[in-house]
């Protein structure tokens, strides 16, 4: 029996489609590559993305451009690569934030996670809980007794309304059932500033921005915020080891294509920043930073997207956290 002309039609169409994916992975890059970063020059995001961009350059034979595009909470930067073509030859480089919680956090926001391609991690932070010396705990358990003890006595910074340093301290109060002021800052530098002066009492930080200031006696750190404890101080236990079942936070940045990307190519993007993420070099720079390598592949990744997605969302919900 002959098949309907309309099956024998999508047979050819499906074919040529897998054939344009192969060539167009085996041809990548046939043009410049943008990376798009969607802050300032400076910092993590912009660092990691000149990192690719580089070395990209040197193995590719292609120029890899690091283009930065910052305004609305990233909005701009991130927009600019949503609404581009899926041929890879324009990436978004940022942090997990832009793309997980932004869309749940601000009003009418014009993208979802769903309008990019999660192609490969960069690396994930290392957020660890650290309190002021002046603070009488030296525990997660001793710094929630001090604070039900002495009710809004105690305070956190953060970074802004909708950082991981806001929304996971309020995760962290009403797991805890404690009072602790919010007072946000304009980025990590001036919260960390202000922990130091002794105007906040805790902050949620990278541990290798604080690490010295521990080792001096101005801060202690307390205990390890993500899920495991951190590969550079594994004598930290995490904070649900220390007393708060089911808490956890994160902290990673990655590199990310519009949608529609055909697998192939995002594999083959994959494969070529992973060895760039290999290099002693950028090994280096991870330790200096306590930065960790992540290796998921892209429907690892996509799930990684979808689960903190769905986390984000639920914990902005819960604690009413909104920026318009």
């Amino acid at each position: 029996m002959s098949r309907p002309a309309s099956g024998i039609l999508t047979a050819l169409l499906l074919a040529f489609a897998l054939g344009l994916s192969h060539a167009n992975a085996q041809t990548y890059p046939n043009g410049p590559v943008r990376l798009i970063v969607p802050t300032s020059p400076g910092g993590v995001t912009d660092t990691m993305a000149r990192i690719v961009a580089q070395r990209l350059t040197e193995s590719l034979g292609q120029n890899v451009i690091v283009d930065n595009r910052p305004g609305g909470n990233s909005l701009v930067g991130a927009q600019a690569v949503a609404l581009a073509k899926p041929d890879g030859l324009t990436l978004l480089v940022t942090s997990d934030a832009t793309v997980t919680a932004n869309p749940s956090l601000i009003g009418n926001w014009p993208y979802k996670p769903k309008d990019f391609t999660p192609i490969v991690v960069l690396c994930r932070g290392t957020p660890v809980l650290v309190i002021n010396s002046s603070v009488q705990a030296n525990s997660v358990k001793e710094l929630i007794a001090l604070a039900k003890a002495k009710p809004g006595a105690l305070n956190y910074g953060s970074y802004g309304v909708g950082t991981y340093a806001h929304l996971s301290m309020e995760d962290f109060k009403q797991r805890t059932g404690t009072d602790i002021v919010h007072i946000p800052y304009r980025g990590a530098a001036p919260a960390a500033q202000a922990l130091l002066a002794g105007d906040v009492s805790m902050l949620l930080l990278n541990y290798s921005s604080i690490a010295d200031h521990e080792r001096t006696g101005k801060v202690k750190i307390l205990a390890a915020a993500g899920d495991t404890r951190t590969q550079v101080r594994p004598d930290l236990p995490t904070i649900a080891e220390a007393g708060v079942p089911g808490f956890s936070t994160s902290v990673w940045f990655a590199l990310f294509g519009p949608a529609n990307m055909p697998a192939e190519l995002a594999a083959k993007i994959h494969a070529d920043v992973s060895k760039v993420l290999d290099l002693p070099e950028t090994k280096a720079f991870f330790a200096k930073n306590s930065f960790e390598r992540v290796t998921l592949s892209p429907p690892q990744f996509g799930k990684l997207v979808d689960d903190d997605s769905r986390h984000w969302e639920a914990l902005i919900k819960q604690v009413g956290a909104k920026i318009e």
